[in-house]
């Protein structure tokens, strides 16, 4: 009997549901938990949610630009993508050594504007990543086969 990936993910059992439960298997397979297709991309989809996080860093570091006394805050990033506690809420720490204005404020727009150039072209790779890594899934799954 030939075995396919979907046939051993859905055979995993979930912490939540017993199988006297009367929820059958295939949801709680399906809507309790995140599908994990493998390392690679679930990797990935943690890099994609810090940068996310680290969007929402930047993009409130711009709306607070006349803020007085406000301090630019950014992550960590290397910190948070080799620990896993970013999953829960990654924690934004004060950039050190920035100009600070007479008002006290330290946001410098250039230096937003280039995180979030930054940011994207770092999303938009992983998402081109990810989108690689389901298409070599998918041709696996119909082993090998084309459709035309």
């Amino acid at each position: 009997m030939t075995r396919h990936f979907v046939d051993v993910v859905f055979e995993l059992p979930h912490p939540h549901f017993h199988a006297d439960s009367s929820v059958p298997p295939w949801y709680a397979a399906c809507f309790t938990r995140p599908a994990v297709i493998d390392g690679l991309t679930t990797s990935l989809e943690r890099y994609m949610d810090l940068l996310s996080a680290r969007q929402k860093v930047v993009s409130s570091n711009i709306a607070n630009v006349d803020t007085p006394g406000y301090k630019t805050k950014d992550l960590n990033f290397q910190a948070e993508l080799q620990a896993a506690s970013y999953l829960d809420n990654p924690l934004p720490v004060e950039v050190p050594d920035l100009p600070v204005k007479n008002d006290g404020n330290n946001v410098s727009l250039d230096r937003e504007a280039r995180l979030l150039a930054e940011n994207d072209l770092r999303f938009t790779l992983a998402s081109v990543l990810v989108r690689g890594n389901l298409s070599l899934i998918k041709s696996a799954i119909h082993e090998g086969k084309t459709s035309a």
